[in-house]
């Protein structure tokens, strides 16, 4: 079948992007100019959010047995451990997942990668975008492979090629933002000392120094801000080896990878024009505050990739694609500007900043987060569980706390949990009581799977009233909110929007 979507890179983003197209059926070409994945660990942390959707996809398992769990944070002064904050007491409840994984980024393109040849479609290494261009029915498009140029034509194009996107720049949209002056370094080493397996913190005067187990016991992964004294062109791991030790306590053994980078704060004006979509660090950039970067990119891929499938299989109007941008574009400059002032709140040089690194965070933070609600947020926060599209025209109505455009909340069934059925990965009705014979009439005629689940003190606790009817669309969001099952708002809202289940 003739590949209707051409997706720029291989990355994590445009992976799962491919993942959720040939979930959903639809024929694509994915293409990178580099010879294969990834060989650096880089991006680590993979949130919570992620891992429910790659529930979906039918690869949260195996992606967890191939990570290490970290849950907790500790704040440490050398070897002396401070503070210790519970990870997985702050998620309990709110997911399946009540924890950050550390997975490197290799090893995590390498299983999407593998995820991708099982069902007999291929990563194309080595093939470039030189050019394209696009009208109201079709992109017309230049590939590179070997020193030869052909041209194709697709239905769409993603962008999902990176901070230097060419389909960005094709498109003429600015990227505005800046460069944070620090220089940081990243090192992936074997090390005696790190113990269990947690996020430790070392807050000092000259900033910070964090460090995490990565792939095995005894490797650990350290990131840091390069000492003002010496030359970031020439640092080497051994320049910086007697500050990691007294930071860290840690004794290195062997480093297995080093390198030194600046941190950028960008996002595209647009996330798209017309048949071309960004996606992942084409669109936006940001400091590595929480590990959101990457965990990002993937929420932009499942976003568009059910869209795209809509749309292409004739199941939703053209007009679907506009909530892609109006959805997370806005997520993508609150995220940008969050991280930016958690990051100048740790590496600033002024009193305040000092006050918050080595008083507020280790101490008092700590003391707050005993609070259950502030618990809960900071856990949604920083897992992406609280991502919502409230605002955008494509969700409506309210039932109890939950409101159309939230992501459905997480709640245990005696058959198992409420998010069994998402791996369908298509439009369903959810019924938490009883569903009512016009729901049932109704998700009959118009093919809409339906699960109806007994309605729990569980549920109460996550904000669902008895008897709440929810539409949830494939990337497991609720479109439409009723606090009852009138069969009326639901029809109108699938009219509207000329919805028809995947």
């Amino acid at each position: 079948m003739k590949p209707q979507v051409l997706i720029v890179g291989a990355g994590p983003t445009g992976l799962v992007l491919a993942l959720c197209l040939a979930k959903q059926g639809v024929p694509f070409r994915l293409i990178d100019k580099h010879t294969g994945p990834g060989e650096a660990s880089r991006a680590i942390a993979v949130h919570a959010r992620t891992l429910e959707l790659y529930r979906q996809l039918g690869l949260a398992d195996e992606v967890v047995a191939g990570g290490i769990p970290v849950d907790s944070v500790q704040w440490r002064t050398g070897k002396e451990k401070k503070v210790r904050l519970p990870l997985g007491e702050l998620g309990k409840g709110l997911s399946p997942y009540p924890f950050v994984l550390s997975y490197p980024q290799d090893d995590h393109e390498r299983l999407l990668v593998d995820h991708l040849h099982r069902q007999g479609l291929t990563v194309e290494w080595g093939t470039e975008l030189v050019s394209f261009r696009q009208d109201p029915e079709r992109v017309e498009t230049v590939l590179r492979k070997d020193g030869i140029e052909e041209p194709h034509t697709f239905g769409y194009v993603c962008g999902c090629d990176g901070a230097h996107s060419l389909v960005r720049k094709g498109l003429e949209l600015s990227f505005a933002g800046g460069t944070y002056r620090q220089v940081f370094y990243v090192a992936d080493v074997e090390a005696d000392g790190m113990g269990e397996g947690a996020l430790n913190v070392y807050l000092d005067d000259s900033g910070f120094c964090i460090f995490l187990p990565v792939r095995s016991t005894g490797m650990v992964r350290l990131i840091g801000i390069v000492p003002e004294e010496a030359d970031p062109s020439t640092v080497t791991f051994d320049i910086i080896r007697p500050y990691v030790h007294k930071q860290t306590g840690l004794t290195v053994r062997r480093v297995n990878w080093f390198s030194t980078y600046q941190v950028h704060h960008r996002v595209s004006e647009h996330f798209g024009k017309d048949r071309v979509f960004l996606a992942g660090d084409a669109g936006h950039i940001h400091s590595p505050a929480g590990g959101q970067g990457m965990n990002t990119g993937i929420g932009d891929a499942v976003n568009l990739a059910w869209k795209l499938a809509a749309v292409l299989q004739g199941k939703a109007q053209p007009s679907l694609l506009e909530t892609y941008e109006a959805e997370r574009l806005p997520f993508a400059r609150t995220l940008v500007a969050t991280t930016d002032r958690a990051f100048q709140l740790i590496v600033g040089r002024k009193a305040f900043n000092r006050f918050m690194r080595l008083f507020f965070l280790p101490t008092l933070a700590p003391l707050l987060l005993r609070l259950p609600f502030l618990r809960r947020m900071a856990f949604q926060t920083v897992s992406q569980t609280r991502i919502h599209y409230r605002e955008s025209g494509l969700n409506r109505g309210t039932a109890g706390r939950i409101q159309g455009g939230d992501r459905l909340p997480w709640v245990r069934t005696p058959g198992g949990d409420n998010y069994e059925p998402l791996q369908q990965c298509n439009w369903q009705l959810h019924v938490y009581g009883e569903a009512a014979p016009e729901i049932r009439d109704f998700a009959r005629s118009a093919s809409f799977p339906l699960f109806s689940f007994d309605w729990t003190p569980a549920a109460g606790a996550a904000g669902i009233p008895r008897d709440a009817l929810f539409l949830v669309r494939p990337d497991g969001y609720v479109g439409l909110a009723l606090d009852a099952p009138r069969v009326e708002d639901l029809r109108s809202y699938v009219d509207r929007y000329s919805i028809a289940p995947l």
